[in-house]
């Protein structure tokens, strides 16, 4: 088999069983389109044959691109009710180590309000915003007492800015004006989420003795990643939904709170500009991947396919959280510590999901490849998603997604700025 990191996706309901491993990198610094395995031509004849689907763009031999994977049963809330919940900013918030009935219910209340003023449902969604201004003002107290105490201070007269945004929220759904609303919705999820974040006392759990030395990250950071057209682009901008751009800028934010090793890992990376100048190793409208060394102009081909300290490959082990246990499973996958069918507290079911390569067989052989999955849950059926406790999940993308859909192999990975995080690093 050709040395590589890979995905492993799962093509459920056509038929049962039937496995395709994505491979993502290879051994050549650019590739036309994704590799495969020397020995996948029966595989691919078997996949076309059993579930009579177009694998081609996945398996390297053209056609249409894998279907994506959707969401893991049992999510705690969704913006859409019993559909996949698919919004980043609300799967960081559930993320979130607190238990506060209070909080979730006005987070619930603001979130369908947007997906109802999406569908122009506008007597719902002033039904929504009432909802919301009335559970903030009856559970204002257990909203409160929920907040650690060295942020009551602060909390304080955050409740009576949330007051004050949900009021403009509710005057503003009364007028259905989509923009508009939209805007003070954000404002007020997001003043939600800073007081659901002050609700942490402290880290919620110890990392393994075992891991001492990899740096680990102790809450969350924000990452701002640039890319730019490579030099042997067929067309010099971005076409994203129509508009031309010059660069992709996507603003990502990395949880140390559920994947502490593999967020601080990233976030080292990012800040030491290990990922600045490398190329995009594959783009299949399946996943978006970076992170071979080898992948920057003049690179050393015989170099490690990773990160190397003191003269040694940095590898990082397998870090997925089911939902309900009190800390992540290390080097072993849902499946082999008997959670097989679980939800992960951070679900691959937003597009550009982070998520972390490493090789098929070897849980605990990730370095510094990582990729956005482009996720679209139209083409899977819920509850099939089989990345979620394979792979580590490290955040999402939270701004500018839609431009990864433009990015091709050879794009160039220009700048990777940590903007808040790094206070938060540690290698204990």
């Amino acid at each position: 088999m050709v040395g590589g990191l890979v995905v492993i996706a799962t093509v459920l309901g056509a038929v049962s069983g039937v496995r395709s491993s994505l491979r993502v990198r290879t051994g050549s610094r650019m590739c036309a389109g994704p590799p495969v395995e020397r020995n996948a031509a029966p595989r691919r004849a078997m996949l076309r044959d059993a579930a009579g689907l177009a694998l081609g763009a996945a398996l390297g031999a053209g056609g249409a691109p894998l279907p994506s994977l959707a969401a893991a049963k049992g999510i705690r809330a969704s913006s859409q009710g019993s559909q996949v919940n698919k919004d980043p900013q609300s799967l960081l918030r559930l993320g979130l180590p607190i238990d506060c009935p209070a909080a979730r219910a006005v987070q619930q209340d603001l979130e369908e309000l947007r997906g109802n003023a999406l569908k122009s449902l506008w007597s719902k969604a002033v039904s929504n915003a009432k909802s919301a201004r009335n559970n903030l003002a009856s559970k204002r107290s257990a909203l409160l007492a929920a907040v650690a105490d060295k942020n009551k201070e602060a909390a304080q007269p955050l409740v009576e800015s949330l007051g004050v945004k949900l009021d403009a929220l509710e005057a503003a759904t009364e007028t259905a004006k989509l923009d508009d609303v939209l805007d003070k919705q954000n404002a007020a999820v997001s003043a939600l989420g800073e007081l659901e974040e002050m609700m942490i006392a402290k880290y919620p759990f110890e990392v393994p003795s075992e891991y001492k030395g990899l740096p680990r990250l102790y809450g969350r950071g924000t990452v701002v990643v640039t890319v730019r057209r490579g030099p042997d682009a067929e067309e010099p901008k971005f076409n994203v939904d129509g508009e031309l751009q010059d660069k992709i800028v996507a603003t990502l934010v990395v949880d140390g709170y559920n994947a502490p090793i593999t967020a601080g890992n990233f976030i080292e990376l990012c800040s030491k500009g290990f990922y600045d100048g490398m190329q995009v190793q594959r783009a299949d409208g399946f996943v978006v991947q970076t992170g071979d060394p080898r992948g920057i102009e003049g690179a050393d081909e015989s170099k490690p396919v990773g990160y190397v300290k003191d003269g040694r490959l940095r590898k990082i082990p397998l870090e997925v959280f089911p939902q309900g246990a009190s800390a992540p499973l290390y080097g072993s996958t849902f499946d082999e510590e008997g959670f097989g069918g679980a939800a992960a507290t951070l679900p691959f079911q937003a597009y550009g999901a982070l998520g972390m390569a490493r090789e098929e067989y070897d849980a605990d052989s990730a370095s510094s490849q990582w990729f956005w999955l482009l996720f679209d849950s139209d083409l899977t059926p819920a509850g099939k998603n089989l990345l979620d406790g394979r792979y580590s999940n490290f955040g999402y993308t939270v701004r500018g997604a839609e431009g990864l859909r433009a990015v091709r192999v050879g794009d160039i990975i220009e700048s990777t700025k940590v903007v808040s995080g790094m206070d938060k690093l540690a290698y204990e």
